[in-house]
């Protein structure tokens, strides 16, 4: 087998299959984990089975596409690329086409807090996942309100939502500053304190299973003689069969074969304080400013922002740097020096699911990409979807809503 990607989706599809008996050789230009892999939020969010594109939110994720300052930004260079992304993102807001898509991310998503714990003691760093819940905090009702169609679909799937006042905040986080007084605990989630520890630990175990790392930026692929051949320009590959789970740079190589899958970049950023002064015992998301902040062992990380932009464009500095300041409205004195900031591309497809499966009338292609915000949260049940889709030889897809199929 194989995988085109070394993303924490490729790592944990490409685990499951050597637990199967497949041979696997991972191809990226970049170590193992290290890239959006690395610098996310490290939630693990089992119940977040709301698209992006809610009926409600789309006004509001419009207005905010102009404000540069917003969580949600598009810059004016980039609005005509955007344009039939956008276009198929405000199709996928309608209210039947979201309950169907919530059912889809459910049957993807469930159980996925304790396959990451089950994965994380399998690969030896069992404490790198954090089970004290989220918290997920609104100054006011009034800003709660416009998630309440999000919060119902999520409760109608089965997340258990407790609901805080500014009084069960403090109590839970004292650290959160007076600015947030109302808000969600959801006791059942989790997080992950070192992503990119945790990719190397699923590498590592991968290794001792036989796979192979090769570092290559793979760029074309093709089929003949009843194989895969893949290639970085100046050296191929071959075997029967081929996952492509590259993440934001998936869909180029599915151009070559003819199908053209509405996949874009949402850029997002973080900023890592070393020392904060900030002591808090689980992830606490601003949700009116989409802002996650998590406790990880090397620092205190802001992460959020969308940024829909190319993905050949250097990191925007000053759209990282807005997340000190959203820090400082919902922390009580944050010490804001010495960070250091990221960027990362998020694959991120209009209808807020991942394409997971086989390619129809391309024998042995499969595909495991465009998880958009969730990747990490999908990749452990990704992979074990996939490895169990591989032992059967079979290309009818589990969910038949994330087969490739609903963009041919």
């Amino acid at each position: 087998m194989l995988v085109i990607g070394a993303g924490i989706v490729g790592l944990c599809t490409s685990y499951e299959l050597a637990k199967n008996g497949w041979t696997v050789s991972l191809f990226d230009p970049n170590p193992p984990g290290s890239q959006c892999s690395s610098g996310n939020a490290g939630a693990l969010s089992s119940g977040s089975v709301a698209p992006l594109a809610m009926p409600g939110a789309i006004k509001d994720a419009l207005t905010m596409l102009v404000d540069r300052n917003g969580p949600l930004h598009l810059p004016i260079h980039y609005w005509l690329q955007a344009a039939p992304w956008l276009t198929a993102f405000v199709r996928s807001s309608q209210q039947e086409r979201v309950a169907q898509i919530a059912t889809a991310l459910h049957e993807l998503l469930k159980d996925s807090v304790s396959s990451h714990a089950e994965l994380a003691a399998e690969v030896g760093c069992p404490e790198l996942v954090r089970r004290t819940g989220q918290l997920h905090l609104y100054p006011d009702a009034r800003a709660m309100s416009k998630d309440d169609a999000s919060w119902s679909l999520k409760r109608k799937h089965g997340l258990r939502v407790e609901y805080v006042d500014a009084q069960a905040i403090r109590a839970l986080e004292p650290a959160v500053s007076d600015n947030y007084r109302v808000g969600v605990f959801l006791p059942d989630e989790a997080s992950v304190t070192d992503p990119l520890q945790y990719g190397r630990s699923i590498a590592d175990a991968l290794r001792a299973r036989g796979g192979e790392f090769i570092t290559a930026r793979i760029t074309s692929l093709a089929r003949s003689d009843d194989a895969w051949h893949i290639s970085d320009g100046a050296r191929t590959w071959s075997g029967r069969h081929v996952m492509i789970s590259a993440g934001a740079w998936s869909g180029k190589l599915l151009e070559q074969l003819g199908y053209k899958i509405p996949l874009i970049s949402q850029r997002g950023y973080h900023v890592q304080l070393p020392r904060s002064g900030v002591s808090l015992s689980r992830i606490v998301v601003l949700a009116d400013r989409k802002v996650f902040i998590n406790p990880m062992r090397d620092g205190l990380r802001i992460a959020g922002t969308v940024e829909i932009d190319s993905i050949d464009r250097p990191l925007n500095k000053s759209r990282a740097l807005l997340l000190k300041e959203h820090a400082k409205a919902g922390l009580r004195d944050p010490i804001l020096e010495n960070e250091s900031i990221w960027m990362g591309h998020r694959p991120c497809l209009p209808d807020s699911m991942p394409v997971l499966g086989a390619v129809p009338n391309q024998p042995n292609l499969w595909c495991a990409f465009g998880h958009g915000h969730l990747g990490l949260t999908g990749s452990a049940n990704t992979g074990k979807l996939l490895a169990r889709a591989l032992a059967r030889n079979s290309t009818e897809n589990e969910i038949p809503m994330l087969s490739i199929d609903r963009f041919l």
